[in-house]
């Protein structure tokens, strides 16, 4: 794209909303994430600058997120008493991010079925609203899970803070009520960290504060290299790698959507992996790509990588800059802020059309949300996937079926020379199109019955566009009993991935070279030679 003076211009205005905006969220996913505010404000920093200089997303702002929070807070839950530990790990999501690039997986991730997307999404809104229930009633946050948060609701209504609870729903609502007219000027959730700060400062200082934060450069953190932690480590770091990398590709779409560009996966998830490294190895909060900050930048008219970077910049000027007005920030304040980024997570356009839906969505979307919600996440998304993967096949079963041909072929078909035309010795197997695990275990059934009645069958793959291994075993299995029961089978038109798939089970070593032939005319001839000895 151009760079000219407009789109400068655009850049400086879209860094500085990012940086507003992402200010309190940064402070706030600290706080949820059991690292501390001055830790989501590196993260916000580190993974904010080098994601969008390396990565593969112009105008994406990255930084602590729902997902992320949630996701790092369960590993500081097991980890907390050694934060070398969780920095470990970390650096080895980010290290998995960056393999996920260099690999191009990138398309495949963005491949996730909606259901599952929108499940875990929602699951994530869910937990980050549990969770601040605890610091909104003036109780310390619970040091595990939602389930947790829960149970400790009975010991927090008895010991109600009644200054937390004003402050929590001053801050809610502003977020709620906040004018839109007024978001490019100022941005509901600053506006709430400001107006729910100055509420307690004046007549509810009663309230839990953040307290002492510290200033300066985050002291290094070297990861942990026993061999024994470094196995036990690896599925935390795969859930926190695919959160993010998830989170991440799904933020380019709607940043290629707003801006009719074209984003690059795998290099987003490179640029991404970086910046999760830098940030386990200072000990600060991951990240990952934040929906609301880059559809900010985009609408105040962001457009290259320059206002990511800026935005970056100025929030490593709070921290030196504001340190001691951060003190005093309300915890109750910050719960208030994430109570309405949870609501904002919930994906209330799939909940509330759900009457429209299939029976089928609906279910796998509710699976993955109380999965997530409940058990864990990264089982959530490997379950919705799996469920995702069986209502497909069940889908795409009759699509694949409907046009194979199994039919027998008259003698006076097969050859002119044929003198009993109503014989139907040779039987025509075609096989257009594509096929997969959704269609072998059918086709085994409803062709395996058919050519056993005729003495050679020619399996034709003239027309066929893709075969996986599940079709490939199937149809080996079939040409094989041919090849046995009968006289023979004729291959004719196998070529370039059916012939790979086919050939990986050994269907060459099993049929006589001669018998794979280049088209349906000559597997004709061959079938009557060998029907005639």
């Amino acid at each position: 794209m151009q760079f000219d003076l407009k789109t400068l211009r655009g850049d400086i205005f879209g860094g500085i909303a990012s940086a507003v905006v992402a200010l309190p969220l940064a402070l706030a996913f600290g706080v949820a994430s059991g690292l501390g505010p001055v830790a989501g404000l590196y993260g916000a920093i580190v993974v904010g600058f080098l994601a969008v200089v390396l990565g593969g997303t112009p105008t994406q702002i990255s930084g602590p997120t729902g997902p992320t929070a949630i996701a790092t807070a369960v590993i500081v839950t097991h980890h907390a008493e050694n934060l070398a530990e969780v920095a470990t790990i970390v650096i080895l999501s980010g290290l998995l991010q960056i393999a996920f690039g260099l690999l191009r997986f990138g398309r495949f991730v963005t491949y996730t079925p909606y259901s599952v997307v929108s499940g875990f999404m929602s699951g994530i809104g869910v937990i980050i609203i549990l969770l601040q229930t605890l610091p909104l009633l003036g109780t310390s946050a619970a040091g595990g899970g939602p389930l947790d948060a829960v149970r400790a609701w009975p010991v927090a209504l008895a010991n109600l803070n009644p200054d937390a609870l004003l402050i929590a729903a001053v801050a809610l609502g502003v977020g709620i009520f906040w004018p839109r007219r007024l978001y490019n000027i100022l941005p509901s959730p600053l506006a709430a960290l400001l107006l729910g700060t100055v509420v307690a400062e004046l007549w509810f200082s009663a309230a839990p504060v953040i307290g002492e934060v510290p200033t300066g450069f985050p002291e290094p953190q070297w990861p942990v290299l026993s061999g024994g932690f470094l196995f036990e480590m690896l599925e935390p770091a795969l859930i926190l790698a695919l959160v993010n990398s998830i989170d991440s590709l799904l933020t380019s779409l709607v940043a290629d959507s707003m801006t009719r560009t074209q984003h690059n996966s795998d290099r987003e998830l490179f640029g991404q992996g970086v910046g999760n490294v830098a940030a386990g190895l200072l000990g600060v909060m991951p990240g990952a790509g934040a929906t609301m900050r880059t559809v900010l930048n985009v609408r105040v008219g962001g457009r290259t990588a320059l206002s990511g970077a800026l935005h970056a910049v100025l929030l490593l000027a709070f921290i030196f800059g504001l340190g001691p007005l951060v003190e005093r920030v309300p915890e109750a304040c910050l719960a208030g802020i994430l109570m309405k980024v949870g609501w904002d997570i919930i994906d209330w356009r799939f909940l509330l059309r759900i009457r429209h839906a299939t029976t089928e969505n609906v279910v796998i979307m509710l699976l993955t949300l109380v999965l997530t919600v409940f058990v864990d996440l990264i089982m959530a998304v490997g379950v919705g996937l799996i469920v995702a993967g069986f209502v497909s096949a069940r889908r795409l079963e009759p699509e694949e079926l409907k046009k194979v041909v199994s039919v027998p072929l008259l003698d006076a078909v097969v050859s002119p020379e044929a003198e009993k035309s109503y014989d139907a010795r040779v039987g025509l197997v075609a096989l257009p199109g594509h096929f997969s695990v959704a269609s072998a275990r059918e086709l085994a059934r409803s062709v395996g019955a058919d050519i056993k009645d005729h003495e050679v069958v020619i399996f034709d793959f003239s027309d066929v566009t893709y075969i996986d291994d599940s079709a490939a075993l199937v149809i080996e299995d079939l040409a094989e009993v041919s090849q046995t029961e009968a006289k023979g089978c004729v291959v004719a038109g196998l070529s370039g991935s059916a012939e790979e798939a086919l050939r990986m089970f050994g269907i060459h070593d099993r049929i006589p070279p001669e018998h794979f032939v280049p088209d349906l005319d000559v597997a004709k001839k061959l079938a009557w030679e060998l029907v005639n000895g």
